[in-house]
């Protein structure tokens, strides 16, 4: 990836609160004008992720560059603008959201009305009524409506569609999948449910226990893993790295990782079917695979 192309580049990254270490040595590249799906079990660092990536939150160790200069404590360096809008979606309830918008003029550099007047008007949000008399959707899109306004070349959203309904969710999700395309930013979507990202997310990166498990092009990694069914046996038929196995009396599954292969077999053994993942269970599978790792670390350290 080259170095124009990278949004945001996590080097050896760790956060650690008192004993508890929230990232170690957290590794990786996401790339430009796309939309990225960060995911994750609970306690696995993403809300601290984003915190540093945004400069809230400073990290014990490690380097974040945003389109290649370095973040601190305050932000990124100018030129660079990292918004995040966290899992509660923060407003003044005895603000309208007129004020609000009122609010993120004054408190940023770079303020665009128009844009944030035009996402309230799109989803129906009344401007003179007090944020504490809106709905938990509509104090949602207020806090998106501020969000978009500052003109982020990054923006880090958690847990953004929770107090949506199903079609407010899907409406948001092609609206800001839409300022992607146009190449105004990158997003990044920290959520628990997978399902969501089907159709939105453009690169996948998994956190467990602090470290980036997985990361890469969604439709690359789909391309590259594999479930095969056949008769009961150790290992699969054929060459690939098993993520997951579960067995039967007298049948197994596995999910493999190929080798470089981008394209579903044609060709499998006798006895044998071969299926594609979907992204929930890609997902689900590394999870899964990682906490048996850590269990049996922790067995046999104990």
């Amino acid at each position: 990836m080259s170095e124009s192309a990278i949004a945001v580049d996590v080097r050896g990254v760790s956060k650690r609160y008192r004993r508890v270490w929230a990232l170690r040595e957290c590794e990786f590249e996401l790339p430009a004008n796309q939309v990225i799906a960060l995911v994750g079990a609970n306690g696995a660092g993403k809300s601290t992720l984003m915190s540093i990536i945004s400069g809230l939150l400073p990290a014990t160790s490690g380097t974040v560059l945003v389109g290649g200069r370095r973040v601190g404590a305050g932000g990124a360096q100018a030129g660079n603008r990292v918004a995040i809008l966290a899992q509660h979606k923060p407003v003044y309830r005895d603000f309208n959201a007129a004020d609000m918008l009122r609010f993120g003029r004054s408190t940023n550099r770079v303020w665009d009305q128009r844009r944030a007047l035009s996402w309230l008007e799109r989803f129906e949000v009344p401007l003179t009524r007090r944020c504490g008399k809106l709905s938990g959707g509509q104090r949602a899109q207020v806090a998106l409506a501020v969000a978009l306004g500052s003109r982020p070349d990054v923006l880090l959203l958690d847990e953004p569609l929770s107090n949506l309904d199903p079609v407010a969710r899907s409406e948001v999700a092609g609206e800001l999948m839409g300022q992607v395309a146009d190449g105004e930013m990158t997003l990044m979507l920290s959520t628990h449910i997978v399902s969501e990202l089907v159709g939105v997310a453009d690169h996948l990166l998994l956190l467990d226990a602090g470290r980036a498990a997985l990361c890469g092009d969604v439709e690359r990694l789909l391309a590259s893993h594999l479930r095969l069914t056949g008769p009961r046996a150790d290992q699969p038929p054929g060459p690939g790295t098993v993520v997951h196995a579960q067995h039967a009396d007298r049948q197994s599954t596995f999910i493999v990782r190929l080798p470089d292969t981008p394209v579903l077999p044609a060709i499998v053994a006798p006895g044998w079917s071969a299926q594609p993942v979907s992204l929930e269970e890609l997902v689900v599978t590394y999870l899964k695979a990682q906490r048996r790792t850590r269990q049996a670390l922790e067995a046999a350290a104990a």
